[in-house]
């Protein structure tokens, strides 16, 4: 009863922590140097990204990637397309 106890609170340390951007390897040492078992802290960390990546939002459209070109000036140069793309394209 107390292992499973003791995995959720390293679950919710994870979570917590990762959320604030610290890094996994970070977080693990920390674990590790204080007596923690190996295998206890990696399947932790493990449920922990699983918890959060089922809470991450899916993506539902590519995102456009646009080219900009500016001169010296901040103004936008438009840079036409070579005559065989816009003949074939």
């Amino acid at each position: 009863m107390s292992e499973i106890n003791n995995r959720k609170n390293l679950v919710g340390y994870f979570k917590k922590n990762l959320s604030k951007g610290y890094s996994s390897d970070t977080l693990k040492f920390a674990l590790l140097s204080q007596g923690y078992s190996k295998t206890v802290v990696v399947r932790a960390l493990e449920v922990a990204h699983q918890e959060l990546s089922q809470k991450a939002p899916m993506l539902k459209e590519k995102p456009r990637i646009r080219y900009e070109v500016y001169d010296q000036h901040n103004n936008i140069v438009e840079i036409k397309k070579p005559w065989w793309k816009r003949i074939f394209n």
